[in-house]
């Protein structure tokens, strides 16, 4: 290595050494890196992230599951006991596992992001943007199951949904019918503020239902041929996230998926001076789960490859 070359490695180290405190980063710093992984343009921008000061997280729940206004009973007469009402409390168990990055950095690389400075925000940026895809790709497609071992962490939304599941034959092509199917299949309670929720589905089913809106001979037709604006199915907007298998689709509130992230993120360094390169190592733990899985739709058997249908 040139001198020039390892006093830049040297000040390269120096400055990620400089994030952390024994490789954690403190507190603000983990804040700061939660929230460059939520902006990034995935699913993980509008679910509801929960930092974690531990591997373990309860959080609790209450509601009433029935009715609990009825006829008022004469004035000096206590209601009966049988129609008095008392909130069911249930509790959302988060349990992190731990999840790591390892990253290599050529000094080439490292040569010119030093003489032009903000190494370390370059490098985080780095790493928030693509652990935010391969989180979403958890979240989504997680199963405890699969013979991909880092799929194989956690259940994610997908395997997770179980209650309410439209289950379309193969090769249905792509059009309003099996948004309308979903729709229905959400209990009538969770669908008061239609807007707020969420058909999430792949790029590629996003495409292809408007494919069936132009082929449409109305203004509205036209306008998906000549210019792009969000879907909507039913009142409820289609929401492409890059790693949702093109066969499905889940129908929720986003703030109905809670994702734990624990604070505790280690950054380490270390060099490869066979290869020329820097390695930063990070690890981080986290949990995905449904606050209601009741309120949840999953929607199967969605062909974007097949011919579209015309809504």
């Amino acid at each position: 290595m040139t001198e020039k070359l390892k006093t830049i490695v040297d000040k390269a180290d120096l400055a990620l050494s400089d994030l952390t405190s024994a490789g954690k980063l403190n507190t603000m710093q983990a804040n700061t890196f939660i929230r460059m992984l939520i902006d990034q343009p995935t699913i993980v921008n509008e679910i509801r992230t929960v930092p974690m000061n531990s591997p373990t997280m309860e959080i609790n729940k209450i509601g009433f599951a029935s009715r609990i206004l009825h006829p008022a009973p004469a004035s000096g007469t206590a209601l009966d006991s049988t129609l008095r009402s008392k909130p069911a409390t249930e509790k959302v168990s988060l349990e992190t596992k731990e999840i790591i990055a390892e990253v290599h950095i050529p000094y080439d690389v490292l040569e010119d992001n030093i003489e032009r400075g903000s190494l370390e925000d370059t490098i985080m940026s780095l790493i928030a943007e693509r652990s935010s895809l391969d989180i979403e790709e958890l979240v989504i497609t997680g199963d405890t199951d699969s013979s991909d071992l880092f799929l194989k962490l956690r259940d994610g939304i997908l395997k997770q949904a179980t209650s309410h599941v439209v289950d379309y034959p193969a090769l249905v092509d792509i059009s309003r019918a099996p948004f309308k199917e979903a729709v229905k299949a959400m209990p009538n309670k969770y669908m008061r503020n239609r807007k707020a929720l969420r058909h999430y589905i792949s790029p590629n089913v996003d495409i292809e239902f408007a494919e069936s809106l132009a082929a449409r001979e109305t203004p509205m037709g036209d306008r998906k041929v000549t210019g792009w604006a969000p879907n909507y199915a039913f009142g409820i907007p289609l929401k492409p996230a890059a790693l949702m298998p093109d066969a499905s689709a889940i129908l929720t509130y986003p703030k109905n998926i809670i994702l734990g992230v624990q604070r505790s993120i280690m950054i380490e360094t270390d060099r490869d001076i066979r290869a020329r390169n820097l390695v930063v190592v990070l690890t981080m733990r986290l949990d995905v789960k449904f606050e209601e899985e009741d309120a949840v739709v999953k929607l199967t058997g969605l062909n974007p490859n097949g011919l579209t249908t015309t809504s």
